[in-house]
Parts: C-alpha cells; structure tokens; sequence
C-alpha cells in the first residue's frame, strides 16, 4: 500500500510539473497587463523543438534549450502583435495557440515514431535510499527540482524586489510607470518573453521527461489548465503550485480509480481535469470581489505610449 502511495504521490509531482511552469510564466506576464492565451501554442512548440533538436543531436539538456528558445520565439510573435502594433490581446493569444498547433504537427510529422530515454533521476547516495521520503524528496529529475526554484525565484523577485514591484505596478497603472520614466512596453516585452520561455520549458518536460516521445497535440489542452490556474491561484505564486499539483494529481487518478475497483467510464475519467478546471472557474467567478482585489487593474487592455 505504502508503494501505492508513493507511486501516486511522484505521478502527481510529474503532472504537475508541466503546469507549473506554464502557469508561473502566464502568472509573470499577466502581473505585467499582459493576457496571453497562447499557451498551449507556446508549450506545444516546445515540446516539438525540444524533442527535434534532442533527438537530433543526441543531447537531451541542448533539447531543453530549444524548447526555452522556441517558447520564447513564440512570445515574441504575440509582443509584436500586442505590444509593437497593439492588436487585441485576446485574439492574438487564441491566434498563436491555432499556428503552434499547426506548426507542431508539421514539425513532428518526421519524429513520431521516435522514442528517447529521456532525462533520468537523480540519484542522492544515502538520501534517496531512505524510505517514503527518499523517493519523494531525493529521487526526482532535474527540471522538478528546478520548478522548485522557479516558483522560490518568481515569488521573491515579484514581492521581495523593487523590479517586481515595478512589474506589478505596470499591471496596476501603465500610466503612472510611464510617468515616472520607466519603459513600460519594453518590461511588458520581456515579461511576455519570460513567459513563453517557461511554456517552452513545460513543453520540454513533457516531450522529454514525462513520456518521452512526440505524439501530436501531446500538450492536450495543459495551456489551457494553466491559464485557468492563474485565475484559481488568484495570480499569487503559492496557490499556482498548489492548484498544479491540485489538477496533477486529478489526471493522475483517473489512472487508478478503475485499479481501485471502482465502475466508471473511462471516457469520463478522462474528462476529469477539464471538469474540474470548469468547476473551479464557475466556483471562482462567483467571487467578484477577490477577482477585483487580485487582477492586475490593466491586464488585457492595450497601452498606448502616444496617449
């Protein structure tokens, strides 16, 4: 049983990985003003560059690399549009989810019948060799411990940092910051940036740790779950881990409910993570005064420098 248990428990830390990363990086950008909706399409790009290039070269830590660079490449097609030309936010992050999905499956079209050994655990001697906790604390890939990292970084430099203050403060007030001098479509840019990287960087641990292999539309509707994370998490970096590993370990279960004896459907186990993203929305949008209190005032709305 207490395998069981474990078991469960390192699944639902590798399902929840991916959200992690795409969620922080959509939790960035959108602190800034920014709503990108295109990160399924930057996590999707990702994940195909990423396994491209490591099945290519052979080198898995050069394919996290390009999955970094194509997600970043990604936010930069949306910046231009959105921040350099000033298209609507919203139609321009649906549009970069259509094209990543497109270009993807044309990309992969050569390696879906492509398999890699993907990035092992680490292997602590001693630590990882204690019980229950060893496998759970010591045993893990590198890029679980980096999300660790990452949220460590992001939640100090947004509250701890007069850089992050200023980045909250261009998502309250782009006016105010520009008023005082600082470059706000230039920070915007490399917020949106940031968090194209870190799609990438989702889509990399699910092309090279989580299966590892290409299949077509493998981000399967992830992007979305984190753009609803950032919503659930009411945009604080605490409640984004917790939510990921929240739906981490909801996907994970439809996996064991059946082992468990339980008669259900499994078409409707797969509908769970969605179901319950659904849910949590509704539940959330009832709550309009914890959405006004946490929204950056100016996400979604396009700034004008001229104005």
């Amino acid at each position: 049983m207490t395998e069981t248990v474990i078991g469960i428990l390192l699944a639902t830390l590798g399902a929840g990985t991916p959200l992690v990363y795409a969620a922080l990086g959509e939790l960035v950008s959108e602190k800034s003003g920014v709503l990108n909706l295109g990160v399924e399409g930057m996590m999707i790009v990702g994940a195909v560059c990423g396994f491209a290039v490591a099945a290519e070269s052979g080198n898995l830590w050069l394919g996290v690399m390009a999955s970094v660079v194509a997600g970043a490449g990604m936010a930069l097609v949306f910046g231009v549009l959105t921040l350099t030309f000033q298209s609507n936010q919203v139609a321009a992050g649906l549009a970069l989810t259509i094209f990543g999905i497109g270009l993807s499956a044309y990309i992969g079209l050569d390696y879906t019948s492509v398999a890699l050994t993907g990035i092992a655990n680490i292997h602590i001697p001693v630590l990882s060799d204690i019980p229950v906790a060893g496998p759970l604390l010591f045993s893990l890939d590198p890029l679980l411990y980096c999300s660790f990292l990452m949220f460590a970084a992001i939640a100090y430099f947004l509250y701890r940092t007069k850089a992050g203050l200023l980045l909250r403060a261009i998502g309250e007030s782009p006016e105010s910051a520009v008023s005082l001098g600082y470059p706000v479509i230039a920070i915007r840019y490399m917020a949106v940036l940031f968090g194209g990287a870190m799609a990438g960087l989702a889509g990399a641990y699910l092309a090279l740790v989580y299966t590892p292999l290409w299949v077509e539309a493998m981000t399967a509707g992830r992007g979305w779950i984190a753009l609803a994370l950032v919503v659930f998490a009411t945009w604080r970096p605490g409640r984004v881990m917790v939510g990921a590993y929240l739906f981490g370990g909801v996907t994970i279960m439809q996996f064991h409910v059946q082992g468990f004896g339980v008669d259900i459907p499994s078409q409707l186990l797969s509908m769970l993570p969605y179901l319950a993203t659904i849910v949590v929305l509704v539940l959330i949008s009832r709550d309009i005064n914890t959405i006004r209190l946490n929204a950056p005032a100016s996400l979604g709305k396009a700034y004008h420098p001229s104005v």
